[in-house]
């Protein structure tokens, strides 16, 4: 028996990397149709639209939405496939966060913040929900983003659907590492 957990997961693979994968496409923003959705998952899991219902209402990142009749479904954001999820430029705060696992580390230091695999770089309002974020990959290392000087130099930010910061990169001279005192 599967939980509703693990068909989130699949999930967000489907609606943010592989539709192919259960044989859906997503439209230019992001959009999959609820029932092909539906189908697609229920190849490997029983699934069905209360399910659905039940993982969009309760999931504690707000990783998708519904359009206005629920005919149609996306991930917020952490996509690897070319889509607009139709972000509006946002002003960010003086200062964001990126958590990160100490692994990473030295290639920040080298590179900077850049998207990888996704199309932007998150950011977190606070040094809770990044490091957070940062303990996903191992011992968590957390950077100051000066991301008001940098809206201020022209880079652009935006803020996604579940309130994520998304921005193309972060160049090194906008960042700060936070030693904590514990270590």
């Amino acid at each position: 028996m599967s939980t509703l957990t693990d068909i989130s997961k699949y999930m967000s693979l489907i609606l943010r990397h592989k539709p192919q994968a259960i044989g859906i496409a997503l439209d230019e923003h992001g959009w999959a149709n609820v029932n092909e959705l539906i189908v697609g998952i229920s190849k490997t899991y029983e699934f069905d639209m209360e399910m659905l219902e039940e993982i969009v209402r309760t999931d504690n990142k707000q990783r998708y939405s519904f359009n206005e009749d629920k005919t149609l479904i996306r991930a917020n954001q952490g996509h690897s496939i070319p889509v607009d999820v139709e972000l509006g430029e946002s002003e960010p705060p003086e200062i964001l966060y990126h958590g990160t696992g100490e692994k990473f580390v030295v290639s920040i230091d080298e590179a900077g913040l850049i998207p990888k695999s996704r199309l932007y770089v998150h950011l977190s309002k606070d040094v809770e929900t990044a490091t957070s974020v940062g303990s996903r990959h191992g011992k968590p290392v957390i950077y100051e983003v000066l991301a008001g000087e940098m809206n201020r130099d022209g880079y652009k930010f935006y803020l996604s659907e579940n309130k994520v910061w998304l921005t193309k990169s972060v160049p090194i001279k906008y960042l700060r590492k936070i030693v904590k005192e514990n270590g």
